[in-house]
Parts: C-alpha cells; sequence; structure tokens
C-alpha cells in the first residue's frame, strides 16, 4: 500500500513499518461519566479563506485535535487516527518499540478481545514480569528456560483471548484499508470506512487506543521478527538505512530504525511499550483526520462522546539531537544479490526552513517524470538506468536523495558523475525560465487530482497535524512554493550541496554481515473462532441506517458516439473539474506482434520533424499534458490526459508523434542495450523470479508470455524502420475511443474528428498467438535458488475457466477465507501460529472469459519454519475451518463494501473494458449483492470440497539452498530445481 508519509514509490518497505502486518496501561484514565448536557454542547471549529478541502478544525475539551472535510463521491469516509510518535522517540536501548506497540494496538482492551479479563491479567502480568528478566540474561540456557515459561504462560493467557476481533468488527462494518504504519516522527492507524459506520468506529478506536493490553505478545513477535527478516532480504533497504544513518550518525533518524535492531528485537520490554505508550498515546498529543460523505455536526459530536472520554496529560516534549556539518562525503557500500544502484543523500533544514519549501522545487527541476535535468539529460538521453530523486522533508531535518543504475559497462561511480553534473547545473541556474512556473501548473494539477481522493485529502490534515502547522500555515506553503524564484533556487541549491553528500553504492555481491532473527519455539495458540468479548457484542449490536448500493449500468452511464472511420467513442463526463483523460484502446499487443512492444517503448525516444524528443517533453509539460503508450500481451493503450483547456494543443502534439515520428538510430542502440541490461538485472530480482517468471512456467511451461522475447541476436539486427512503421500503423487499426472529462460529447467528437488523424478504412487487428494454459496433472515442486534470509512459496492451482455463475460465491469464499486480518489464513498462521508475517490465498478470476480461474496461496516465512509454514497452509487448503462468526462478519463485509462502493469518473469506462474482456453486459456487482442473502456457509464448504480440497498444485519455492529443507519439499510433489536460463529463457 502506499502512503504518502514517505516517498514509498522510491523507498519502498524498507522505510516506515506498516504493519498488520500484566496489567493495562491507560491513555488516559477513561472518564466514565458523560456530562448531560452533552446532546446539546456547540463545538467551535476553526475555518481558512479559499481552502480547497473546506476543512473544519476542532479541539475537543481534552486536546484532541480534529479535522474534518466533505467529499461526497461516494458513501465513505477515509479515516487516519495520528500519534505525534514513531522511531525517534523509541529510547536507545529499546528501538523498534513504536512501531512493536502499532502492532499491539489491534489486540483490543480490557473489554474487547478478551473472554475474561480479570484472570487473563494475571497470567499477563507474569509474561510481562519474565520479559524483564529475559532481556537481562545472557545465559543461552536461562534464556531458553525463560522462554519456555513465556511460552507456557502465554498458552494459558491465550485460553482468555479471542484474537482478531478488533479486525472483525471492522471487517463486518465495510472497513476497507485496515491497517497503521509507524515511520520516524508518527504513528498512524487507518481504514475507509462506510459513511453509516461512525459511530461503531468511534466506540471502537477509542476502546482500543484507549490503553495498551499486550494480549497475544509473543505470537505478535514472531510476526515483527519475520517483518525484520524480509527487510534484511531487501538490498533496497539496506542502502536507504546506510544513507540515513550517514546523514544523520546522531540523530534518530538515522541513529535508529524504525523496526529496530536484532538484538533489541530479541530483548523486548513489555514495561517500556507501557512506559512509552502513557507518554505518548494521550488525546493532546493525537488527531483524528476524516474525509468523505459526513455530517459535519453529527460526526463531531460523536468523536467527542466516545474520545472525549480520554484524559489530557502533559505534553510530551523532545529536544532534536544537533548534527554536525557533513564535510567530505560519506561513503558506504553495501552487498547483496540485487542488481547495482547508486544513492546519493543530501541533509537539508526541517520542515520550519523556508529553504525547505525550496528543496521541493529543486526536486521537481531535477526530476518531474517528464522535463527535468534527470528526465531529459539522463533518462531520455538513456545515459544511465532509472534515473530519479526525491525530497523528505521532516520536523528537524530534511533529505535529498538522488538514485539510478548503472547501464551495462558504466560504473557506480560514472552514474554518481551524471547526477552530481545535474545539481551542478541547478547551483548554475542553468535551467530553462519557463520550467518552475510549469512545475508551479503541474503542482495546482496534482493537487487537484489528489483532492478527488479521501485518502490525499485526510493525509494533507495528517501532514499538518504531524509537523505542528496550523492548516492556515501548510495550506500557504503552496502559496510559497508558486512564488519561489529562480534566484532563490540557486542560493538555496548553492548553499545545500557541495561536497557534503553520503554516497551508497550497492554491489552485487553477498553480504558479510548478514543478519537474521533466529525462530523462537512457540506454542500455538488457540484461535477461539466461536468466542466473543461482551463488548464485540455491543459493538456489533448497534444499529445503523442503510445504504443501496449504485450499480454501473453501461447503457445510462456511458455515452456512445462514433467519430470517422467508424471509431466508437465511449464517454464519461467530468462534473468536478477541468481535467481530462483520453484513451485509444487497440484489441492488440505483444501476442499478435512481437515487435510492437519494442516500437511502443521508442517511441518515447522520439522526435517529430518539428520537435527533438526532448523539446517534445518540454512542450507537453509547458501546457500541462503528458502522453503515454503502452503495450500488453492483448492491448495497446495510447493515452493523453492533462488540462482539458489544452487538448487540442496537446492532441496536435501527440498525433505529430503518431504520424511522423523522427527515426534516431543511436536511440535504438542504447535503448537495446538498456533493455539487455535490465534483462540481467531482471534476474537478480527475487520478486520478478519468483511472482513473474515461475508463475509463468508453472502456468504455460517454458514456452510462455513471459519469455515470448526477441533474443539479443534479435532485437540487435532491429531496423529503426521496422519500429517507426509499427507506431505509424497504430492509429490505422481498428481502435476505440475513450474519454472522460468536461467537455460534452458532441464537442469532443468535433475536436477528436479534427485532430485524430487515421485512414478512411482501419485494418483489422491481426490474429493473437495465445500461450495455452497447462493443465495440472500431479504434485510439483519447484525451486529456485536465491541468497535471503526468508523462504517464500507460491501454491498455484488451475481451476476451471471464468465463470460468471460463480462470480458471487467466488468472492464471498475470499473473503471468509482470506478476506483480511480477521479472515481464517491470517488468524490461523499468523495469529495462532506465529508461523509469518504475510500469508495470503485467494481463488482469483480469470480476467478474460477464455481463461482459467487459479487458485494462488502465498506465505513467506524463515526457512527453518518451512515444514509448519507449507504444512499449515496445506491444512487450511483442504480442511476449511467453519466459523459461523466469521461467516456472518465474510457476509457483512461483503455487503457493506459493495452497499458504499461508487465506480464513478474514468472508473466507469474502465470497468466497461473489464466486463467487455470477461463478456459480461452489466456490472457484476449487482450479482454479487443478489446472490448474499441466499448463500450459506455449507456452500462455501461445498464450493471449497469442489475446487480447493485436494487439488493438484505445483508450489513455487524461493530460498537459499543452504536453508531450504528438501526432504520436506519432497513430501508435496516431484522436486525439481528451475535455473535461471529455464525460467527467463536466455
Amino acid at each position: 500500500m502506499k502512503k504518502r508519509f514517505i516517498a514509498f514509490s522510491l523507498m519502498g518497505a524498507v522505510l516506515f513499518a506498516q504493519c498488520k502486518t500484566s496489567t493495562p496501561t491507560q491513555t488516559t484514565a477513561m472518564v466514565t461519566e458523560t456530562p448531560a448536557a452533552e446532546t446539546k454542547k456547540e463545538f467551535t471549529y476553526t475555518t481558512v479563506p479559499n481552502d480547497p478541502l473546506k476543512a473544519r478544525i476542532y479541539k475537543l475539551d481534552n486536546g484532541l485535535t480534529v479535522y474534518l472535510t466533505r467529499y461526497d463521491n461516494a458513501p465513505r469516509i477515509q479515516t487516519y487516527i495520528a500519534v505525534r510518535a514513531g522511531s525517534k522517540n523509541d529510547p536507545a536501548n529499546a528501538t523498534g518499540l513504536a512501531h512493536y506497540l502499532e502492532h499491539m494496538a489491534f489486540k483490543g482492551s480490557t473489554r474487547l478481545g478478551t473472554i475474561n479479563w480479570e484472570k487473563e491479567k494475571e497470567e499477563l502480568a507474569k509474561i510481562e514480569a519474565l520479559y524483564e528478566q529475559y532481556r537481562t540474561q545472557k545465559d543461552p540456557a536461562v534464556r531458553k528456560k525463560t522462554y519456555h515459561q513465556i511460552d507456557s504462560i502465554s498458552g494459558v493467557a491465550a485460553k482468555y483471548a479471542v484474537p482478531n476481533e478488533y479486525d472483525k468488527l471492522v471487517a463486518a462494518m465495510g472497513m476497507k484499508n485496515s491497517n497503521a504504519s509507524t515511520w520516524v516522527e508518527q504513528t498512524i492507524y487507518y481504514g475507509d470506512i462506510p459513511s453509516n459506520q461512525v459511530d461503531k468506529w468511534a466506540m471502537l478506536e477509542s476502546e482500543r487506543l484507549g490503553v495498551m493490553i499486550p494480549r497475544l505478545f509473543h505470537t505478535e513477535l514472531e510476526a515483527v521478527y519475520e517483518e525484520k527478516n524480509r527487510s534484511l532480504d531487501s538490498d533496497n533497504n539496506k542502502a536507504f538505512e546506510a544513507a540515513f544513518a550517514a546523514l544523520f550518525p546522531t540523530h534518530q533518524y538515522g541513529a535508529q530504525t524504525t523496526i529496530g535492531t536484532v538484538e533489541h528485537l530479541k530483548n523486548p520490554s513489555i514495561t517500556e511499550i507501557k512506559k512509552y505508550f502513557d507518554k505518548y498515546y494521550v488525546p493532546n498529543n493525537m488527531a483524528i483526520a476524516m474525509s468523505g460523505d459526513l455530517d459535519f455536526d453529527q460526526t463531531i459530536r460523536t468523536i467527542n462522546e466516545h474520545f472525549g472520554r480520554w484524559q489530557q496529560k502533559a505534553d510530551p516534549t523532545y529536544t532534536p539531537p544537533q548534527e554536525k556539518p557533513i564535510t567530505a562525503p560519506v561513503v558506504k557500500e553495501i552487498l547483496g544479490p540485487e542488481a547495482e544502484s547508486l544513492l546519493l543523500a543530501y541533509r537539508f533544514p526541517g520542515i520550519k526552513s523556508k529553504d525547505a519549501i525550496v528543496l521541493r522545487m529543486i526536486n521537481q527541476i531535477l526530476s518531474n517524470g517528464q522535463a527535468g535535468l534527470i528526465d531529459l539529460n539522463i533518462n531520455q538521453k538513456q545515459a544511465a538506468l532509472g534515473a530519479g530523486s526525491f525530497a523528505e522533508v521532516y520536523n528537524d531535518y530534511s533529505a535529498h536523495f538522488l538514485s539510478a543504475n548503472p547501464r551495462q559497462g558504466q560504473t557506480l561511480d560514472q552514474v554518481k558523475n551524471l547526477l552530481l553534473q545535474q545539481i551542478e547545473l541547478v547551483k548554475k541556474g542553468q535551467f530553462e525560465d519557463w520550467l518552475i512556473p510549469a512545475i508551479v501548473n503541474k503542482n495546482k494539477i496534482s493537487k487537484m487530482q489528489a483532492y478527488e481522493s479521501n485518502a490525499a485529502r485526510a493525509t494533507a490534515f495528517v501532514d499538518a497535524f504531524i509537523a505542528r502547522q496550523d492548516w492556515a500555515d501548510y495550506l500557504k506553503q503552496e502559496e510559497n512554493f508558486e512564488k519561489i524564484t529562480k534566484q532563490d533556487v540557486m542560493d538555496v541549491a548553492n548553499r545545500y550541496y557541495g561536497n557534503n553528500y553520503a554516497v551508497i553504492y550497492k554491489r552485487t555481491g553477498q553480504d558479510p554481515n548478514a543478519q537474521k532473527v533466529e525462530k523462537p519455539t512457540i506454542t500455538p495458540v488457540p484461535a477461539n473462532r466461536e468466542a466473543q468479548s461482551e463488548f464485540y457484542k455491543q459493538v456489533a449490536s448497534r444499529t445503523v441506517s442503510d445504504l443501496q448500493p449504485q450499480f454501473v449500468d453501461y447503457k445510462k452511464d456511458i455515452q456512445e458516439g462514433t467519430l470517422k472511420s467508424n471509431i466508437p467513442v465511449y464517454y464519461t463526463k467530468n462534473q468536478e473539474n477541468g481535467l481530462f483523460n483520453l484513451f485509444y484502446i487497440l484489441d492488440m499487443g505483444t501476442n499478435n506482434d512481437l515487435k510492437l512492444g519494442l516500437a511502443v517503448d521508442y517511441l518515447q525516444y522520439l522526435g517529430t520533424d518539428k520537435y527533438t524528443a526532448e523539446e517534445l517533453q518540454k512542450e507537453f509539460f509547458k501546457i500541462g499534458c503528458s502522453f503515454g503508450v503502452s503495450s500488453g500481451q492483448d492491448q495497446v493503450y495510447v493515452s493523453l490526459t492533462g488540462l482539458d483547456a489544452n487538448l487540442e494543443k496537446g492532441l496536435q502534439l501527440f498525433e505529430s508523434l503518431l504520424q511522423n515520428p523522427k527515426a534516431d538510430p543511436k536511440a535504438l542502440s542504447d535503448m537495446v542495450a538498456g533493455i539487455l541490461k535490465d534483462r540481467k538485472d531482471a534476474k537478480l530480482d527475487k520478486n520478478t523470479i519468483h511472482s513473474v517468471a515461475m508463475v509463468n512456467y508453472a502456468k504455460y511451461g517454458p514456452k510462455n508470455p513471459f519469455t515470448h522475447i526477441l533474443s539479443e541476436q534479435e532485437l540487435k539486427k532491429v531496423k529503426p524502420a521496422e519500429l517507426i512503421s509499427r507506431i505509424k500503423s497504430i492509429p490505422t487499426y481498428q481502435h476505440r475511443v475513450l474519454y472522460y472529462g468536461p467537455r460534452e460529447l458532441q464537442a469532443i467528437t468535433a475536436t477528436l474528428n479534427t485532430g485524430h488523424i487515421v485512414p478512411a478504412t482501419l485494418k483489422p487487428v491481426p490474429a493473437e498467438n495465445a500461450f495455452k494454459e497447462l493443465e495440472i496433472k500431479d504434485r510439483k515442486v519447484y525451486w529456485t535458488n536465491y541468497d535471503m534470509v526468508q523462504a517464500e512459496l507460491l501454491f498455484l492451482t488451475k481451476s476451471l475457466n471464468y465463470d460468471p455463475k460463480l462470480v458471487p460465491t467466488i468472492r464471498l469464499y475470499n473473503e471468509y477465507f482470506d478476506g483480511g486480518m480477521g479472515a481464517i489464513v491470517f488468524q490461523e498462521l499468523r495469529e495462532s501460529r506465529a508461523l509469518a508475517y504475510s500469508a495470503s490465498s485467494r481463488f482469483a478470476n480469470a480476467s478474460r472469459k477464455d481463461r482459467a480461474n487459479y487458485i494462488m496461496s502465498y506465505i513467506g516465512t524463515q526457512s527453518d519454519k518451512l515444514p509448519e509454514a507449507m504444512a499449515g497452509m496445506q491444512e487450511l487448503l483442504n480442511d476449511l475451518p467453519l466459523a459461523e462468526t466469521n461467516f456472518t462478519n465474510a457476509k457483512a463485509s461483503v455487503r457493506n463494501s459493495i452497499a458504499t462502493e461508487r465506480i464513478n469518473k474514468v472508473g466507469i469506462l474502465m470497468n466497461y473494458e473489464q466486463a467487455r474482456k470477461l463478456g459480461v453486459d452489466h456490472d457484476l456487482r449487482r450479482d454479487i449483492y443478489e446472490s448474499l442473502d441466499a448463500l450459506t456457509l455449507d456452500q462455501i464448504k461445498a464450493f471449497q470440497q469442489q475446487f480447493v480440497k485436494g487439488q493438484n498444485q505445483t508450489i513455487l519455492v524461493i530460498g537459499s539452498k543452504d536453508r531450504l529443507n528438501f526432504k520436506e519439499l519432497a513430501k508435496y510433489g516431484t522436486v525439481k530445481q528451475l535455473t535461471l536460463k529455464e525460467l527467463f529463457g536466455y
């Protein structure tokens, strides 16, 4: 899941921990009495003139900050509960504490998640005392004995626990994306709820975050161990940890990590976690941010009713350590199995500094995806691979990261010099004057797009709260951003960019300092699926108003028109802002013409008879538009997006490129070399090997869509003219047009009749060379060697072809079996048995009517837990646990989700496209919703026995050959090693 709290797209899961991935301690001693006049209480709030979100900011009597904004595109509300406490607040001798506390916050309270709190708390107190002993013990034999005691008493305590009660309740509400994340300055709890569930949500959240109960502590600790091991298997993670350590040797940003050290994870302290909770989880240090279809007055009253009972405490204090200036490059080297890369990092001041705003501009000048210096001078010219930059602005300091991968034969120092050259251009002001105004314009467009999302709207509130900014000051940042001049940029660049950087050389090789969190001995705890706490019953029984579903009606919600040459147009109007999306879609791809994908990739490096490739990118950026062409196996998507006022200009530029691309032999040669380097790097990437190459091999055999590529020899023989011909041919084939924008159908049709250049008669698309899916006639285990701490497994079963009649049953089965953290798979494999941080299983519907459905089950675990993990997954697949409570919740979850989902805007057109592939003429959610009431748990069981139980499997395993248990693997089928040559075809 990508959240804005960090630049996740570049930094990956490495930087913040996103999870779910004794006597209690309370936030706030809970006030038991509600003032009699509560229903008549008037709530004051602040607003800011010209606020695009029209937000209301409240402050409850106990200091809790509440941000509300209304956006009613669907009857749903995005909720965030933010705590100003992250890993920088961890004690130096107990790193990872904030993150582990975040995990524990899902375990319930003295009333939620327990059937006998009085007895349970006695056992939890014993466990807490034992952990305090354990963390001071050094003798392995003594530690083993103490842990055995912890494990034994934990089993007793677990008899009184009801795992995942919180997760079951939110699933039944119809909450989506229930999760949490911890980063350096914040811990955030989030979920997207139906708008009729605010009362239940507030009742539940105020209960579980008002107290910290160390329930099921040792099994959750094992999940954190697995999370740590996953991070240790990530070269990207290690590189960024090294960069932070280099920039911030004193400050906790770099001196500590969010997940914590191996040593601290092995020696946790429940007592320290309680102290942390008492200090930071106080209402005056927390905020609620909500965006969606809400009623301001009723929402704040509900929040006050439940969260207002928390009692205010002293404001937590924090004094940031001061870093000494970096006077010379800090050089670090990281080794790991993945491809080589380079990372540069500079330190900047924190968010309160004006220079931090200028840093945002500098970052966009360097890399904005179209016309930045890195975009044009490195990526467009193919001087290196995948170069980019991003800025991270924090409270105390900020950081600017630049990264790139080398081309074949290129050294990391050469890559570094390329990046440094772009910084020098910024320092000298050697970028065009129009660039800053164009960036300001793009920023406005990006904000416009972002604020169509409740998540982005609520995230803005969280950002302001964590940064300790008034909402007015937060909004003023955009005004200040627009005032930045070239001189401002040069001044700041010369102030902060010098010989004061950190450089991380990520090289391919075996890490001599590789770590691993070893597996402790843990006895599985009972799942207690049918047990319910009294508080659970209270929440579940609260009545809510019904919300009625709205299904897409393709005939009413999509208007149809016809262009010249009988090109169909499918139209939906944008009634919200001045942005548009335009698509040309061809039902042909690389399965029709293998060189088509190559031609599409080539297009980005080409100019026209009027503009060079670089100039073309600049022209698009100036007018706030962007284009793209992508080719899959069976479709080509041509897209143009941006400001509708400039559609004609963008269309003219784009059509001229399709009609008159100018061949560039050097660009082709460089692109081919880049493709070959990318192929080489792909063989070092664990996810590509396991999730793509091995899955394709299992589904289709050695000749499959993934290996269906031009050979190196064929690539090198391709001539520019061949690809130019294919580019020009794209608009000559039969295709359809999709438009979402503010114009009327007649107006866009007239524009396209003038601007879309096509022949009088379109050619039919060539025949597709489709790949036949193999039958899985017996049981096989394919494994591939990879240097890693964990082992990852995929269990693959081919089922029947897509059948729309089974869609309702499949949806409910998936929700029941693996619909979230309260479902069977998560409960059993993580909560009860502590076998994995991540486990999942889905009966996946095909994306085309002529394709098969597949059952795909995944588990990532420590290699030494492989036998238990495999047995656990197989047991669930073959013997579905039956629990009426889980089934009732699964039904409610599907019903509430569908009732509050709204497919709108461009999503209507995309939904229609998916339906076309499946051969259906209506919104399939209607079938699911109308079938729900009649479906029973016995029917789900019958479905499982017919289509899941005992089916032949191909199990795909990736891990270190020195750690894998081959004797165990052989129990599940014929074991065969797959070489990278077999998987990749080269």
